[in-house]
């Protein structure tokens, strides 16, 4: 790496701060408003891996997929215009996920700017309400100290997105810039008198409840939190698509609370004593709708732990709210102890037996049940599989019958973005190609990133993906005909072949006529030493888990 007396050109500059900051992998579709970068990332090829994508949507969903699976910010570059706002998807689902995501935006010449110059557009405008901090470089001198920031800005507090615009000849022009150190990431501790409070909130439960969520999660806080659940005999839901949280065998674990949960646990949710949130800011899917706890005083007693100060007392005013870390917090949890053998096993027994209840399937209809699909996965796949998905009704089924066996083996948008499961699932195997990595995706869904299948063959990038086929939008034809039975219009949709698409990208790719089918195929998949696809046709009439189309026009 440059020392900080040569002079360098600013794409340089920027690259070695990558570096610096521990930066493996990045991201991209090639522009030529960042073509200094390229050719610098040309000269560090051996350090930094470069992913070039075939849209600017799946290259962001990956970076922000490696950020989940890592914790450090997910690195991504885009050309102007255009780029950036196909780009932008991807930066709502970090905003939206907690996740630590950098965008590094080509921008026009600084002499050209505010002339509407080519696909030029105002990227503190245009991200300023998504990303955590937009900015733009002008000075290549100053990119060490931006680039520091990013990362530190990225990490820090709640995780999310920082957008920073590159113009082509500030990263073309040649400067002397003195480097930053890595970036540190910032603790924040609970206070003993915080750790106190909660401990004598669970002294008084009878019915307490544990909900975690969030961002930033590493294994060793999920460990810690276990053993803090442990200590407390507490029964523990995982808010929307955050299930990887608690391992779902523990006899803890009582199910995801977010969209489709079981009524039963909703249940229990509004029934308890204490609601001991940790991570989660308590939206709208996790709380069906802000219903299971008043706004803005719950019934409940609540105690809510969350990195952000500004999402404390947002929307709901805890009993004891504490500005903390994961790892922090979940440490200093594990440390604490009951007074008493806690006076509510039989609650969280209770409700570990209504989760294991509503694992068991009704069967389904038409030539493949997706129920038993994931009941075989759940018995064939090592504990270290990664399960993806986008957004539809199909992910129904995966979030209540998939077992998730601990940190990182989901990964999934809270932000319910079409389009995400496959860029993910491709991301997942680029970190850990050595674990199996599985896309569910539905037919909508798919074909909102299929072009990223590319992606997976050009990097040995060898997930399985399983396209779940009802030749529908699903979840928009639920909820129209609940309101509008009978009057279908805008949600069929005629879709290609798709083993004929797969295989002409250069996976391996089958259909899976029936359910009886489905284990050879899936064996036949994980084996092929490439990227597989399985083709699924399903009933459009089975739209969920627990509706038919039929039902709802039966009202």
């Amino acid at each position: 790496m440059s020392g900080t007396s040569e002079a360098r050109s600013g794409g340089r500059i920027l690259v070695d701060a990558l570096r610096t900051h521990g930066v493996d992998t990045a991201f991209c579709v090639p522009g030529e408003s960042f073509l200094a970068v390229l050719d610098a990332l040309y000269e560090a090829r051996d350090a930094i891996r470069l992913v070039v994508c075939r849209q600017e949507g799946g290259a962001a969903h990956m970076a922000e997929a490696y950020g989940k699976l890592t914790g450090e910010p997910g690195i991504c570059f885009v050309t102007r215009g255009p780029g950036a706002t196909n780009a932008s998807i991807g930066i709502h689902t970090a905003r939206q996920d907690s996740t630590p995501l950098i965008v590094f935006v080509g921008q026009v010449a600084r002499g050209d700017m505010g002339r509407e110059a080519w696909q030029e557009i105002d990227f503190r405008h245009m991200f300023g309400t998504q990303a955590k901090w937009v900015e733009q470089i002008d000075d290549a001198r100053r990119i060490p100290e931006y680039v520091s920031r990013a990362f530190h800005v990225a990490t820090s507090g709640r995780p999310g997105p920082v957008v920073l615009a590159l113009p082509e000849d500030m990263l073309a022009e040649m400067a002397v810039a003195h480097d930053a150190p890595r970036y540190r990431r910032i603790a924040q501790a609970p206070a003993a008198r915080d750790m106190d409070d909660l401990a004598a909130l669970l002294a008084e439960a009878r019915w307490p409840m544990m909900l975690l969520g969030g961002g930033g999660w590493s294994r060793a806080a999920c460990e810690d939190i276990e053993r803090f659940a442990r200590a407390f005999d507490l029964p523990v839901a995982c808010t929307f698509r955050r299930q990887d949280l608690f391992d779902n065998r523990n006899d803890r674990y009582v199910g995801e609370s977010g969209l489709g949960m079981d009524p039963r646990l909703a249940g229990r949710i509004g029934q308890a004593d204490l609601i001991v949130a940790v991570g989660p800011r308590l939206g709208e899917t996790s709380t069906n709708g802000y219903a299971l706890l008043d706004v803005p005083r719950p019934r409940q007693k609540l105690a809510h732990v969350h990195l952000d100060a500004g999402e404390l007392g947002r929307v709901y005013s805890a009993d004891v709210a504490i500005n903390a870390d994961m790892a922090s917090f979940a440490a200093a949890a594990a440390q604490l102890a009951p007074a008493a053998p806690p006076a509510w096993a039989d609650w969280t027994a209770q409700a570990r037996a209504d989760y294991l209840d509503n694992l068991r399937h009704a069967p389904m209809p038409g030539p493949v049940d997706l129920g038993d699909v994931m009941a075989h996965l759940r018995e064939v796949l090592p504990p270290e599989s990664i399960i993806t998905n986008g957004a539809g009704n199909y992910t129904l089924w995966v979030q209540r019958f998939y077992q998730y066996r601990g940190w990182r083996t989901q990964l999934a948008p809270t932000s319910g973005t079409m389009g995400y499961g496959v860029p993910a699932a491709i991301a997942a195997k680029l970190v850990h190609p050595d674990r199996p990595a599985v896309c569910f995706a539905g037919d909508g869904c798919f074909l909102m990133n299929s072009q990223e299948m590319a992606t997976a063959v050009q990097y040995g990038a060898n997930a399985v993906f399983i396209v779940v086929d009802n030749g529908m939008y699903g979840s928009i034809r639920m909820h129209q005909e609940r309101h509008y039975p009978g009057r279908v219009h805008g949600t069929d949709l005629r879709n290609p072949d798709f083993v004929a698409l797969a295989s002409a990208y250069g996976l391996h790719a089958e259909q899976v006529p029936t359910t009886a089918d489905f284990p050879a195929a899936f064996a036949r998949a994980l084996a092929a030493g490439r990227p597989a696809l399985l083709a699924l046709k399903t009933d459009p009439d089975v739209i969920s888990p627990r509706a038919t189309i039929a039902k709802l026009r039966q009202g």
